[in-house]
């Protein structure tokens, strides 16, 4: 199958993704090539099910995978020694206040990666979906050093969880509990992961197929009142 490949320049129009059906099953959720890194571009995608996914010096990949991984605050599984954390309060959590330094924190590089996929130019694009207000970053704080944090955006009351990381043992965790317990930045009602990992699973993480999570995204972006 060849993957059809996205207008770019002035006229492009950011929101001519093809149908998520018809994205790969090999590699998984593979739906298209190339095409503008805009801002309009990328909300147009999240509002799809379709994200941005590549390496340095590759061209710009699309993906709507299926099934589809998400945490939701009824399955999300606090384990013991995280509710024993969190009562402990011994860092402080905020939202919103250092965007830009998650997002850092979660490009720098990894014992385990050969790199990075939020290049220079998904770094610029993600500061932007925040001035836009669709952008938002949990924040953990050891005193004034940041420990851990995790980053994505939300629409309605779906949130894309895009990247996290850890200094400290739990901060991750405790990063995700406050956006999926504590609704730290509004109502949540799943938590986009992507893609299956044991680590994920651990968390109590559940597999939608894609047909069931575009269902959800939909009815998560309509005012409730809609509904």
């Amino acid at each position: 199958m060849i993957l059809p490949f996205l207008s770019e320049g002035e006229h492009a129009d950011p929101d001519d993704f093809p149908p998520v059906h018809r994205a790969l099953t090999e590699p998984n959720g593979l739906l298209a090539v190339g095409g503008d890194l805009t801002l309009s571009r990328m909300i147009c995608a999240y509002k799809r099910g379709i994200f941005p996914w590549f390496g340095a010096g590759d061209p710009v990949l699309w993906w709507s995978p299926d099934p589809r991984t998400v945490l939701t605050p009824t399955g999300f599984h606090l384990s013991r020694s995280l509710a024993k954390w969190r009562r402990q309060q011994r860092y402080r959590i905020s939202v919103n206040e250092a965007f830009a330094d998650v997002v850092a924190g979660c490009a720098a590089p990894r014992s385990d990666q050969d790199g990075t996929w939020i290049v220079p130019d998904m770094f610029k694009l993600f500061i932007e979906l925040h001035q836009a207000g669709h952008g938002y970053s949990i924040e953990i704080w050891d005193g004034t050093q940041l420990v851990g944090g995790l980053f994505g955006a939300k629409f309605g009351r779906a949130a894309f969880g895009e990247s996290m990381f850890s200094r400290v043992p739990n901060a991750s965790k405790l990063a995700l509990a406050a956006i999926l317990i504590d609704q730290s930045w509004g109502e949540v009602d799943f938590l986009d992961c992507q893609f299956t990992t044991t680590h994920l699973l651990s968390l109590g993480a559940e597999e939608w197929s894609r047909s069931l999570f575009i269902h959800r995204l939909n009815r998560s972006m309509t005012p409730q009142d809609d509904i």
